[in-house]
């Protein structure tokens, strides 16, 4: 219940977030407040819960390129919630699994496994009806579907691509590092990066009335919540962070980007979403 609680918080974050958007909210500001405040909270915790704070030299190394690789994802997926119906950003992100096991091959030549390979293709299948490619639900066709939908698909696969990275680093140079340790810095230099991009912009792109405004709070909130549960109370449980049921964030996104902003998806864009979530649901319980 716990985990299925914070999946709905990362979906409702994004949710609050394309409200925001909608109001003149820009990515780059968005990411700057939402981070900075998750990095006050967490390192208040680090610091209330005397977590040890040394860090290695390759920790030192390591933990910037981290930082600059997720404020990077940060950015692609907020751009890509601007600009889609937010599940199918959340779905397309989904292919994060299958970058994770790429990278680590490339990287570490560690070969993906049978499960993966077997997957691959399975979430593909279910993306490209989710995203409706060929622009059969929406009647417009694939070259005016594409169009349509074609950076932000661009913007959530680029997340996914770099996120799989930021994955492989942390699993293999700063595994050893606490998680709280490891998000406040994160979380730090991913604000510090995107408030030098809002700065570099001319400054911030504040969101123009109430439901703008409610909307960054709301983000704000629904992330800074479901960051501090996942790092204080989900390892007394002794569960990790990365759980196949958190897979279930985009169900819950779809379900209330439908009841507070109205969008909806063909049939087949849901059966397709369900063989997405399915599929990463199966290849995440297969390696716990």
């Amino acid at each position: 219940m716990t985990l299925l609680a914070v999946a709905c918080l990362f979906g409702g974050n994004h949710v609050a977030a394309r409200v925001a958007f909608d109001h003149g909210l820009d990515v780059v500001t968005a990411v700057a407040v939402r981070s900075g405040v998750t990095a006050v909270f967490v390192a208040m915790l680090v610091w209330l819960q005397h977590v040890p704070r040394t860090l290695t030299p390759r920790h030192r190394r390591v933990m910037p390129v981290i930082g600059l690789l997720v404020a990077v994802q940060s950015v692609c997926l907020y751009s890509a919630v601007a600009r889609l119906p937010v599940a199918l950003a959340l779905l397309a992100f989904n292919l994060f699994p299958l970058c994770t096991a790429l990278w680590a091959w490339v990287l570490h030549r560690r070969v993906p496994s049978r499960a993966t390979m077997l997957a691959m293709p399975v979430i593909l299948l279910g993306l490209a009806l989710a995203l409706d490619v060929l622009g059969a639900a929406s009647g417009l066709g694939a070259q005016a579907q594409w169009g349509r939908i074609g950076a932000g698909v661009a913007f959530a696969v680029t997340a996914a691509v770099v996120f799989g990275l930021a994955l492989v680093l942390t699993q293999h140079e700063a595994a050893d590092l606490d998680g709280r340790v490891r998000t406040a810095i994160t979380m730090t230099l991913v604000g510090g990066l995107a408030a030098v991009a809002v700065l570099a912009q001319g400054g911030p792109h504040w969101p123009s009335g109430l439901a703008g405004w409610a909307g960054l709070v709301a983000l704000t909130v629904l992330y800074g919540t479901a960051f501090t549960i996942m790092f204080t109370v989900l390892p007394r449980l002794g569960v990790v962070g990365g759980s196949p049921i958190m897979n279930v964030e985009p169900v819950a996104a779809l379900v209330m980007a439908w009841a507070l902003l109205g969008q909806a998806i063909a049939p087949m864009q849901v059966a397709g979403a369900v063989l997405v979530v399915g599929a990463v649901m199966a290849l995440g319980l297969r390696r716990g």
